[in-house]
This record gives C-alpha cells, structure tokens and sequence, in this order.
C-alpha cells in the first residue's frame, strides 16, 4: 500500500493524531531516531526527510542525539535535526539510562548539554535509571540545569531580572551558567538532608 516505511508511519500516525482530536502533545519516535541509525547521516536521510514532509506539523518527533546514549547534544546536530524534520525534535536523554545494563548506575551530575540548547528543543525527557533512589543526583540536577537555561533565556524586564538574581543566588554561578560541579555539590547536600529525614521517621 505504502512505497515506503516512512510514507506508511507518517500516514498511520496522522491518522491517530487526527482520530484523538489533535491532542497538544502527541509524540512521535521515529525508526532513525538518532544520527548513528542514520544513512548516510541525519539531513541526508531519506527516511527522516519524508517524516519531516508527511508528518503533521502538530506531531512532536523524538531524538536521542548522536547516539542511542548521548554523551554530548549539541546545537549544531539539532540545526541539522530541526531541518530535516522541519520542527524542534524533543530530546529523549537517556544520559542516565541502564535498562540495557543494569551493572551501570551513573550518579554524575547532568552534563554535556551545551549551554542555550533549550531554545532549540521543543521538549526534553529524561530516562532514568531503572533504581528509584539513584536518581535524585540526575533529577535534582537537570532541575538546576533547567532553571540555568531559563535564566540564560530570560528577556530583560523586571520580573525577568529577579529570576535570574534568584537563581545565581541559589547555584552560586556568577554568571547565572550552568555548572555541573555547583549543581552536583547542591543535589549531594539535599540528597543527604533528605537520607537523614527518612531515618528519623517512625520505623526506619
């Protein structure tokens, strides 16, 4: 019915987009869903140039960066990606994922996400480990990255300013940029206030 797999999921998709109403937030996870499973690489791709095309324009497309587990996105593959895809893709991070090797448990603060990149996403999802309590560290700190790059996007009026004050207090950053070190130190000190909490409680 369809020359090509990507005509066929572009199709499909539109239909349930349609079909549900044209939901605001409806998220698509293309078969090339990072450089490394494209061919020859992400702008030449003629499967992610026909997504871009077929797929309706309402429709969020989900990319993980150079590689299944990034450890580097930068803005420049997001040009490329937002170009092929003609829309901001939403990045699935699986930075901290270990559901492929659950011998790997990172506890390291976020990182590798170069400054700014915020601007040119449409969403960001964080996987985390597969171990609920390992992941305070990667939570805690993408929070702080986050309110970094809000910060660095912030326009200049007032309530702009004392958002971004309030945050250079709170991460102790000159500059209001984002430190990995800073953010790790401030998640290492909540995460101990709140180990020390739980084993005051009743039965702990």
């Amino acid at each position: 019915v369809f020359p090509s797999l990507a005509q066929a999921q572009a199709s499909v998709a539109n239909e349930v987009y349609q079909e549900l109403g044209q939901p605001s937030v409806f998220l698509f996870c293309p078969t090339e869903y990072c450089s490394s499973l494209c061919s020859p690489s992400p702008s030449q791709s003629c499967y992610l140039q026909t997504i871009g095309q077929e797929l309706l324009p309402g429709i969020s497309v989900i990319w993980t960066g150079p590689k299944v587990v990034s450890q580097e996105l930068s803005a420049v593959l997001l040009e490329e990606v937002e170009a092929v895809l003609r829309r901001q893709p939403v990045i699935w991070d699986n930075l901290y994922a270990n559901d492929y090797d659950c011998r790997r448990v990172f506890l390291g603060p976020y990182m590798g996400r170069a400054p700014g990149l915020m601007s040119r996403l449409h969403g960001l999802l964080l996987n985390p480990n597969c171990e609920l309590q390992a992941n305070f560290i990667p939570i805690h700190t993408l929070g702080t990255w986050f309110r970094s790059e809000l910060g660095s996007c912030a326009h200049p009026d007032h309530a702009g300013v004392e958002a971004v004050a309030a945050l250079e207090d709170s991460q102790g950053a000159q500059d209001g940029s984002y430190s990995p070190q800073e953010a790790l130190e401030l998640a290492l000190r909540d995460w101990v206030d709140e180990i020390n909490q739980q084993a005051l409680e009743p039965g702990r």
